[in-house]
């Protein structure tokens, strides 16, 4: 069962949710502040984290920057306003997925199903991509250059294995999306471009992905 972690504010929020999250094998704890959250992360063996934008003393930003620091556990963003700009700088920090308030328990729990199928998809053993120094092992889903690991979000590293794996395929913003989400939508067109900026910076100075103009990203560079 997996053990989600929910820091939300709401005192009203977390047993209805509690309740519905277990019909789904899902165990859910609850954390009102920041710090008693960070508290039960380092603690506990949690699986993923829903994190409120809105919370008392510190915002969930700061939160998730400070969870990122330490930890490539998934991260669901709850966004009260449904900002566009709140989903746009949550993903550049890492989160792996957001939903506005009010939301449908359903739709959260789809939400981390999905994200939680993706953190734990495995490929073929046997799969290793080599592009010079750069180093995929898709099967360990780990990333390095010259032999030194590459911490990736979940979010960056697949976005890394679908244009590693197509070496000169022009993926455009929506493959991407559909892709990392299975949602197409244009609000996000814009999350695309942070996603590729914070790979390429974290992966410097190789620069394997190239931006097709008026289109979409491509990958190149021989396999060893």
């Amino acid at each position: 069962m997996a053990k989600i972690l929910l820091i939300d504010d709401d005192e009203g929020l977390a047993e209805p949710l509690r309740q519905y999250f277990s019909k789904f094998d899902l165990e859910l704890v609850n954390a009102l502040h920041p710090t008693a959250g960070m508290k039960m992360l380092a603690a506990a063996d949690i699986d993923l984290v829903i994190l409120d934008v809105m919370l008392p003393d510190q915002d969930g930003f700061e939160v998730c920057k400070q969870i990122r620091r330490t930890s490539d556990i998934p991260i669901v963003m709850l966004t009260a306003r449904g900002d566009v700009m709140d989903r746009v700088v949550g993903l550049e920090i890492g989160a792996d997925d957001y939903l506005p308030k009010p939301f449908e328990p359903r739709e959260l729990v789809a939400r981390v199903q999905n994200v939680l199928k993706r953190v734990g998809a495995r490929y073929h053993p046997d799969v290793l991509l080599r592009y010079g120094e750069l180093e995929i092992d898709i099967e360990q889903q780990q990333v390095s250059i010259e032999n030194r690991p590459i911490n990736l979000t979940t979010m960056e590293y697949r976005l890394l294995a679908l244009l590693a794996r197509s070496p000169g395929q022009n993926f455009s913003r929506d493959d991407i999306l559909n892709a990392l989400k299975g949602v197409e939508t244009e609000i996000y067109s814009r999350s695309v471009d942070i996603l590729v900026s914070r790979l390429r910076h974290k992966l410097k100075p190789l620069d394997f992905i190239k931006t097709v103009w008026g289109s979409g990203y491509t990958f190149i560079g021989p396999v060893n």
